[in-house]
């Protein structure tokens, strides 16, 4: 108001007029907060960031971003970049090199020392007022009596963008910086690649004229079950100290790992941490299994000798799941790397191995069971070398407790990543074929409601001379497996059969004597009509344009979610369903 009735006393005001606008308020004690001019210093980034563009652009000195799509993001910040204002007017820091004189010349240098040799010269040198003072003071001269350092301290960015290297002891050339600059990857968040990502490559390329590292790993945002960002206004925040005294660490870092798919947050629901822990009980029960039956770990042991079909199996399996594991791991997708050993481990090793072990470790077989345990103790050992970058904790705890008789040369986290090593494509078939069946037949047992104690007859339709001698070589497994009883060969399928294709051979079930088929033919057609209402229900609201723009992205996204579940449901009972009409 003061300043509106001098432009008027001065007869320059040409009009007035209303402005709404949004006002600042402080959080804490909402007062007004208005704009106040003040010096500050800015660093010109248009050099440094030239550099790490040109540094971009050749293939041996790029960084390579994970997922690839961050590259752009990167690189278009740099191609606008502003000047960076790095002052900050805050109690805790470091204080900006600058000394001002008496004059409020500036004098910017690394050390007080060096800032007054300068301004020595420049005062000796200029006839200003100050010359003789700054005579004087020189001959009892105290720090910060010629000089007075700038009270701003430097933007903690600009802090954090020296970290590669001042953590090594930089500037001094020290063993641990010639060791470990360059560092290898960076793993870091989206939101701070302009404010870190950046800054640490144009620091690197300026002072030491390497980039700071070779990758940077951008990770997935932690959201709620629902999809929403975590907030304590919310009250949806999830304290990961809370999930690892209820559930273990491992438990939490496994889940984490497993659902780290390149460019998707990660919905975190305690359901799936209290799985993993599972996963990990059993790991835990499997090793005690196997300490039950003999396993024994033996150094020498070479898996090539290794004779019997189920163990060169299992033996081919791990070979194949040491490379898909190892291939996520080294392309940054931990999702597909963790979830391979979680089918490995939990699929493989434990519900199918241990279980076709079962009869060679109570037969009279003495040579088909020491290669059998020799086996199992080697499969252990390497399936703990697996997961240890995953659940690093039990696996640890497991390595030393199954070292036995012969000591173990080094810790787990020491040890040697495995190798694909045996691979017997026969072998891995024959068993391979073994779980499809019973798989099968399961699943048939499953959808069709037929009593668990019910044993059911099983007729092989179309089956070739391999086929028949499988089913001879497997059939005490096949019926305590799949709850079947007596096996014949035919040429067409029975009346009122299942059916399951498995290669040539079509496998059949009759089920006529075990269950009602049209009581079950009726509720299946009730249910795939329950599941098709859902389906409608849920297409009408994301129909809807209203429900889609007002509504919370977490809230489409469940319903989105809830769609494709009962669609996965009705096609699953339509498949049961024709194999009862």
């Amino acid at each position: 108001k003061r300043l509106v009735k001098r432009i008027e006393a001065e007869g320059n005001l040409i009009d007035i007029k209303e402005h709404t606008h949004q006002v600042g308020h402080s959080e804490r004690t909402d007062a007004i907060v208005e704009p106040y001019l003040s010096k500050q210093w800015f660093v010109k980034m248009k050099p440094l960031a030239e550099k790490v563009l040109q540094a971009q652009s050749e293939a041996s000195t790029a960084i390579t971003f994970y997922p690839p799509r961050f590259n752009k993001t990167f690189t278009q910040w740099l191609e606008n970049i502003e000047d960076w204002c790095i002052s900050r007017q805050l109690w805790w820091g470091h204080r900006i090199p600058a000394w001002y004189g008496p004059d409020g010349h500036v004098f910017v240098a690394k050390t007080e020392k060096e800032a007054l040799d300068e301004a020595v010269e420049y005062y000796l040198a200029v006839d200003t007022p100050w010359r003789d003072w700054v005579k004087d003071q020189l001959d009892n001269y105290e720090p910060g009596k010629i000089l007075t350092r700038d009270e701003d301290v430097l933007d903690t960015w600009f802090s954090s963008a020296l970290w590669p290297f001042s953590t090594l002891g930089w500037p001094d050339q020290t063993r641990e910086l010639k060791t470990y600059y360059q560092t290898d990857v960076l793993v870091t968040g989206f939101d701070i690649i302009f404010f870190w990502v950046a800054r640490m490559m144009m620091m690197g390329l300026h002072f030491m004229e390497e980039e700071p590292f070779h990758t940077v790993y951008v990770h997935a945002l932690v959201r709620d079950k629902n999809g929403a960002k975590m907030s304590k206004s919310k009250g949806n925040v999830i304290d990961p100290l809370e999930l690892i005294d209820e559930y273990g660490a491992d438990a939490l870092r496994f889940t984490l790992s497993i659902m780290a798919a390149q460019g998707r947050d990660v919905k975190l629901d305690p359901q799936r941490v209290a799985g993993y822990r599972n996963f990990g009980t059993k790991l835990w029960n499997a090793t005690r299994f196997g300490e039950m039956n003999g396993v024994k770990r033996d150094p020498d042991f070479d898996p090539a000798s290794a004779k019997l079909t189920i163990n060169r199996w299992i033996l081919t399996e791990l070979s194949r799941s040491v490379a898909a594991i190892t291939a996520g791991i080294e392309a940054y997708r931990f999702n597909e790397a963790s979830g391979a050993a979680y089918r490995f481990v939990w699929n493989l090793f434990c519900d199918w191995y241990l279980e076709l072990l079962k009869p060679v470790f109570a037969g009279a077989d003495e040579a088909a069971k020491a290669e059998s345990q020799a086996v199992a103790a080697y499969v252990l050992d390497e399936i703990l070398k697996l997961l240890h970058p995953f659940m690093p904790f039990m696996t640890e705890e497991l390595w030393a407790h199954t070292a036995g008789d012969h000591a173990r040369d080094v810790m787990l986290c020491h040890a040697p990543w495995p190798k694909a090593g045996l691979e017997d494509a026969e072998a891995a078939a024959e068993i391979n074929w073994l779980i499809d069946l019973v798989t099968g037949i399961r699943s048939v047992r499953s959808e069709m409601n037929v009593p668990a104690g019910a044993v059911a007859p099983l007729v092989v339709v179309g089956a070739d001379s391999v086929s028949r001698e499988r089913v001879a070589r497997h059939e005490p497994a096949i019926k305590r497996l799949a709850r079947v009883g007596e096996i014949a060969f035919g040429t067409e399928a029975p009346k009122a059969a299942a059916q399951i294709v498995l290669g040539e051979a079509t496998v059949c079930l009759p089920l006529g004597d075990l269950i009602d088929l049209k009581a079950e033919a009726a509720r299946l057609t009730k249910e795939i009509a329950k599941a098709a209402d859902e389906i409608a229900r849920i297409d009408k609201k994301l129909a809807n344009e209203k429900f889609v723009a007002n509504a919370p992205d977490e809230i489409v996204e469940a319903e989105r979610e809830k769609r494709a579940e009962y669609a996965e449901t009705r096609d699953r009972l339509t498949v049961a369903l024709s194999r009862v009409e």
